[in-house]
């Protein structure tokens, strides 16, 4: 391993940490920050300090022996380093809903995807009021949580995501429901059709419903959390678009090859 990046209190502290992984002296690293640490507010919202190391020089076998039981010692810290965020996020999850006054407990769970960490809450009789109006007090809950996770195991984690009663899975089928027909509308009148107070991640399900569709596209318009999603009927332009890219070369026609007199 030539290069690593590590976190710290400070900078001297991140830079420390990285050398103690490469295995080597300051002297022989170059240095590059790419974070200062930050104190949050009320314990939410708070980073640490992240540097980037990378070796100079030419690297001797013995340095090379250490950096490889390093790199492995590395890989086990982030592994368990993961396995405490995720039992972090798991407690802070759990205090605030017990603040809140509802009796529900909390289980980790894998995501749908490899980078996702999912904190389902089974809350009884709660639900309602654990998912809000469109989901927006899930929305909150994660946000609160991931903020509060990252404060002390930085911003490379698992992607948090709360959720109960399938909440996330029933609403993303709704949201692409909605998307076909709202496409379908724009398509048959032929004008652009408005959507409304939609999160970023409800208007991230709409735009991947609709993105191959080559009769529409859709856009985003406004400022804040909640921007208007247009849908615009296209006719085929993107079909036309893709017509217009030149065909890939076809391979040079090999030349006849002649004949002699006598064969």
């Amino acid at each position: 391993m030539e290069r690593v990046e590590a976190e710290g209190d400070t900078i001297d502290q991140a830079i420390e940490n990285a050398l103690r992984v490469l295995g080597t002296e300051r002297n022989r690293v170059t240095v590059e920050i790419l974070a200062e640490a930050r104190k949050g507010v009320f314990g939410i919202g708070g980073r640490k300090a992240r540097v980037r190391a990378s070796l100079r020089g030419a690297v001797t076998p013995g340095e090379k022996a250490v950096q490889a039981q390093q790199e492995t010692q590395a890989t086990q810290w982030s592994e368990e380093n993961a396995a405490a965020a995720r039992q972090k996020g798991k407690e802070a999850l759990s205090e605030i809903i017990r603040l809140m006054g509802i009796e529900a407990t909390v289980e980790i769970k894998p995501g749908d995807t490899p980078e996702e960490t999912l904190l389902e809450i089974h809350g009884g009789k709660n639900g309602a009021l654990l998912i809000g109006r469109r989901g927006q007090t899930l929305e909150a809950l994660e946000y609160i949580v991931t903020r509060m996770v990252g404060e002390g195991y930085g911003v490379e984690g698992d992607q948090i995501v709360v959720d109960t009663e399938n909440y996330r899975d029933r609403r993303r089928k709704t949201l692409e429901d909605m998307a076909l027909r709202l496409g379908e509308k724009a398509k048959r009148k032929r004008t652009t059709v408005s959507v409304d107070s939609l999160s970023a991640r409800d208007r991230r399900i709409i735009h991947l419903t609709l993105e191959d569709d080559p009769w529409v596209t859709t856009k985003s318009l406004g400022r804040g959390a909640y921007r208007r999603l247009l849908i615009i009927p296209e006719g085929d332009r993107k079909m036309k678009e893709a017509e217009k890219k030149p065909p890939p070369a076809e391979p040079a026609a090999k030349a006849p090859r002649k004949e002699t007199q006598g064969s």
